[in-house]
Parts: structure tokens; sequence; C-alpha cells
């Protein structure tokens, strides 16, 4: 497989020279993304429970049933005048062609290409690196590491056309898997389905895979949440040696493997970071296994001043690095055999990326992947 490097032209970071309307311009775009990921749930979900002692309280309560009607857009297809679209394409009834939704989901283009994702894209800046081809004649799981506090280069590049994705990688569909139960939360739900997420499940991804059309790439943070435990500046551990449930996917249908690594996504936050045996990250784990994501103490800078405590990133530079395919057989029933193979052919895969790309990111060349 081929193995060039192709720079999106887009990513390439202005030059030093910034006028204050661009600095405030970029800082709007990532406080629109810091907001909507710490704070548009407890907000929508204070405003429902707001609206239900007011006069509008029907609002609410509409909005509440819509949720549960549509509970199965997000993993499949959406409700169109009473009918559910199923696993196959076609109706409830089983009797109607296929729909136009064969992915699911309520993805639009529109939100792709706002100018917002651009400035966010510079603020930075983030750029995505091409180094092989991807035929969009076939399928793909692509792992993206490492999950970092808030999933910026993952988000920017494969959720947004700020760094042109679909010129860099034409025919490609992307959907970015997240957690499941974040599509059951009031408005933040329609939000993120709007830009093509999905749920990291077995039979969300099974849905897109499975499809007739060709071309379709799953985007999978392999470490999870989990892996925002081991963020730090400067850090490079993933969790991933017990992480095998994507190969799995892969070999149920033969889509090729591709490893992602952004580099410096570790390097937007400072935080505290608890050894394996406290008590403090024996907190987190429980929590984790109750709500589905570890609470995290993270900090970044302020609004107004780059000196200051806060929750915005940190304007560093993330590199998302796209590697070349690793051909998978289909297998409807992959032995643990061939799971161990290829998990061992994608660890070898990855591990190969960083070492070729970490000195021109910025990583110190005594800098090695750490596997957990």
């Amino acid at each position: 497989m081929a193995t060039k490097m192709d720079v999106s032209p887009a990513a390439v970071p202005p030059g030093p020279g910034k006028t204050l309307q661009k600095q405030w311009l970029e800082v709007v775009g990532i406080s629109h993304y810091v907001f909507a990921f710490l704070f548009l749930v407890p907000f929508a979900m204070v405003l429902l429970l707001f609206l239900l002692f007011t006069r509008l309280w029907p609002l609410s309560v509409l909005y509440l049933l819509w949720i549960y009607l549509d509970r199965h857009t997000p993993s499949q297809g959406e409700l169109w005048a009473g009918l559910q679209v199923g696993r196959d394409g076609e109706g409830a009834s089983g009797t109607l062609p296929p729909v136009s939704l064969p992915t699911g989901g309520r993805r639009f283009v529109w939100p792709r290409t706002w100018a917002i994702w651009k400035h966010q894209r510079d603020y930075f800046p983030i750029k995505l690196v091409k180094t092989a081809e991807l035929p969009p004649s076939q399928n793909y799981v692509l792992g993206s590491h490492p999950h970092g506090v808030m999933c910026t280069g993952a988000f920017c590049n494969f959720t947004t056309e700020c760094n042109d994705f679909s010129q860099r990688f034409p025919g490609l569909q992307p959907w970015l898997a997240t957690l499941a139960g974040l599509f059951y939360l009031p408005v933040f739900r329609d939000y993120i389905m709007a830009g093509g997420l999905r749920p990291v499940s077995r039979r969300s991804l099974d849905f897109v895979l499975s499809q007739p059309q060709r071309g379709q790439a799953v985007v999978i943070v392999i470490g999870g949440a989990q892996e925002s435990l081991y963020t730090a500046p400067g850090w490079h551990c993933l969790a991933l040696k017990k992480h095998k449930g994507f190969v799995r996917l892969a070999l149920r249908h033969g889509a090729s493997l591709v490893p992602v690594y952004s580099f410096g996504e570790n390097d937007t936050f400072k935080g505290m970071n608890f050894s394996e045996g406290s008590w403090q990250y024996l907190c987190q784990v429980i929590f984790k296994k109750i709500v589905g994501f570890p609470p995290c103490i993270f900090w970044g800078r302020g609004l107004f001043s780059s000196n200051s405590w806060g929750l915005l990133p940190l304007p560093v530079p993330i590199t998302t690095v796209v590697g070349g395919p690793i051909p998978v057989p289909q297998c409807s029933s992959p032995s643990q055999e061939q799971v161990d193979h290829y998990h061992r052919l994608y660890m070898d895969a990855l591990e190969r990326l960083f070492e070729e790309h970490k000195e021109s990111c910025g990583v110190p060349a005594s800098t090695r992947l750490t596997f957990l």
C-alpha cells in the first residue's frame, strides 16, 4: 500500500499576525464546542424542568414523548409517517422498498460546513494528514487514538469539513461513534445526530456496515472514556490491549482496519491523574460503571486571557494522522485466534504510525506508545 503523506491545505495554520477579530472568532468557535460538550445537557434538562411548571408545560411533555418515539433513530432509521425503518432498510411490514436513509440517524450536510468549525480549527490549529488511499469501494473501521478530554481532533476532522475530509477521502461517509447513553439526553441527542454521530453499540455499527452502499467509515475512539483517566500533557498511554470488539466488528463485515492517531490531543488540558490503587481512582471507576464515563479533574485557559485558569483548551497544535488500511476477511463468527491475530496487526500498525510521524508532530524521538 502506498504511504504518501498528504496534508490538507485547509489545515495549514494562519500566519502569526492574527487580527484581534480573528482571535475572538477562534475563541467563540472553541467556546461553542466546550459549551456543547460540558453544559448543553444540564442546560437543556433545567430548561425542560422549568417549562413543566409554566404554561408552556406541553412543550416539555411533547418533546419527551418525541424522544421516546424517536429512540431507535440514532441506531437505525427514522420515523416517517409512523413507519419505522428497520435494520434491513424496509418498513416494519417488510413490504416497502428501501427508503432514502440507508444508514439511519438524522444526519445533515449543512452543520458539517459551518464556518465556526474553521475558527475552532485555527484556534489550535488542527491538521489532517493522509498517509494512504482509502478506496470508497470498501468499508472501514477507523480506530481513533487517544481519547483525550474532549476528542477534539477526531470530532473536527471526521464530523466537520473544516479540513476538507470529503475531498481528502472522496466517497467515504464517516460516522463517529460515541456513548449510546448520550442519545437519550434531551437536545444534546439531536445536536450530535445532526453532525453524524451514532451510538457505539453493536446494533448501531452492524447496521451501518451491513448496508449495500460501500464507503462507510465507522470511527471508534477505541480507548473510550476510560482513556481520559490517562490524559496529561506529554502522555501517550492507550487503553487498547483488552479492547478487541472493534476487531470483531471489522471481521464480521470484512471492513478494513485503519489506525488513526491525533498528536497533541492529550496536551490540550492539564489535569490531575490518580494512581490505580488510590481511593480517588476507585471513585472514578465506580462512577464510570454507573454513568458510563469517569469524572475527570482538568483545566485549561480562561475565556479572556490565556494566562488565566479556565475550561477552554490550551491552543496547542493537534495533528490527526490517518494510517493505511489493514485488509480483513469477512467472517460471520470470527474465532478468538482470528481476533487476536488482527488485533496484533492493528497494534503493530498503530505503533509504526506513531513512530513515523511523532517527530514531525513535536513529540520527542525517545517517546514511545504505552499500551494498557
